[in-house]
């Protein structure tokens, strides 16, 4: 009798997709078990690759726009996703106001904003769905969500009574919030934040101080940008009676969660969750044999809300056998044998430099996955079944 195989990895950074990490275990798996069934489930835990990973695994589509990029003089050509017969759009924010999408020269938080997201949303709010899914991984903004809010009809004034421009640099000369414009739209679509982030606006743990750094600001624009973070929230609060800046995820992408919960009513999910729940990931590993994940890097972390965990622990509940593979394997793997785990092996091939293992990321996968259905196949002979 032939073998079911669930296949559900996240992305390999830089190396592969999470449908190409399907195919490479699926090709090394198929070496040996010649007959096998495979399920492909390409995961993501609502960041890098989220709109790939659902559209190939809901049959989607791709929908393609031209938006503001990170700083407001730039345009990107981007894309989004449409799946349940169009009524849910997948969007990740960083297609549109990423970190990848500056020179590490043009990287300053000050200056950057949300605008491109608020556009997406415009966009897929102008298509007629119902839902939207957010991805807020890999921003290089810090702006809590204003300019998005702006693409959507909201105002922020000064003093004088002058719209404020965009950019998290700008937040503490907002002296009065309009929101008569914003598109009423929102008050109908149910809007899901797809983060493993917890981090709340602001303080010591929030998204300046956090986040800040590797998004190209100096101590000192992290304390002002904590401190615009700060008074835009308490506008938020005093003039629209929302307080949401403690909320755990209000800091994701810069406070674009803050945001997305004010101005759009939306609602913060663990990633990864989110994806198990879309894809229906658990029906499909009742069904399976073996369950393989993986992702670029697996240790004591992954254990907080990465994907290989979320996959884990719904086959562990189930009483399926899992292999994880990675990149790299870092501390603490033993702590995660209890979580419903079988077995986590590294794919690199000895020591090479980072270019080498990146360019061979695929064989090396399919390579270990061939290794692993080898022992399954003995371990198979052995136990007569």
């Amino acid at each position: 009798m032939s073998k079911t195989f669930v296949l559900a990895p996240d992305s390999f950074k830089e190396s592969m997709t999470a449908e190409q990490a399907c195919q490479a275990m699926q090709r090394g798996i198929q070496k040996v078990f010649a007959d096998a069934h495979f399920i492909h489930v390409p995961m993501t835990d609502g960041g890098e690759g989220t709109v790939d990973a659902l559209v190939s695994c809901l049959n989607g589509q791709i929908i393609h726009c031209e938006v503001t990029g990170p700083l407001s003089t730039q345009k990107v050509k981007t894309y989004f996703g449409l799946i349940d017969d169009g009524q849910t759009a997948v969007i990740e924010m960083a297609k549109a106001n990423g970190i990848h999408l500056l020179e590490p020269s043009q990287r300053n938080p000050l200056l950057t904003t949300t605008f491109g997201t608020g556009e997406m949303i415009k966009a897929a709010l102008d298509l007629g769905v119902s839902k939207i899914i957010m991805g807020l991984g890999g921003s290089i903004t810090n702006d809590a969500g204003a300019g998005m809010a702006q693409a959507l009809g909201a105002k922020f004034l000064d003093a004088h009574r002058t719209e404020v421009a965009v950019g998290g640099g700008q937040l503490d000369r907002i002296r009065m919030i309009d929101i008569s414009g914003l598109d009423a739209r929102l008050k109908q679509v149910e809007i899901m934040i797809a983060s493993d982030v917890n981090n709340p606006l602001t303080g010591i743990n929030g998204a300046s101080h956090v986040f800040g750094p590797q998004k190209g600001a100096t101590p000192e624009m992290v304390q002002q940008l904590d401190q615009n973070l700060t008074h835009f929230a308490e506008l938020v609060s005093k003039q629209l009676n929302i307080d949401v800046k403690d909320i755990a995820g209000a800091g994701a992408a810069g406070g674009l969660g803050f945001g997305l919960i004010a101005f759009a009513g939306a609602k913060i999910r663990s990633g990864v969750e989110l994806v198990i729940e879309q894809t229906k990931l658990a029906e499909k590993i009742a069904q399976a044999d073996y369950v393989f994940t993986g992702e670029g890097g697996i240790d004591f972390q992954t254990k907080f809300g990465k994907t290989p965990f979320g996959v884990a622990q719904v086959a562990k509940r189930l009483n399926k056998p899992v292999i994880a593979c990675a990149g790299y394997i870092g501390e603490g793997i033993e702590e995660l044998y209890d979580e419903g785990f079988t077995a986590i092996f590294g794919i690199v091939d000895g020591a090479c430099d980072i270019e080498a293992v990146l360019k061979n990321s695929e064989k090396n996968l399919e390579r270990t996955c061939e290794n692993i259905s080898c022992v399954l196949f003995l371990s198979k002979i052995t136990k007569g079944n």
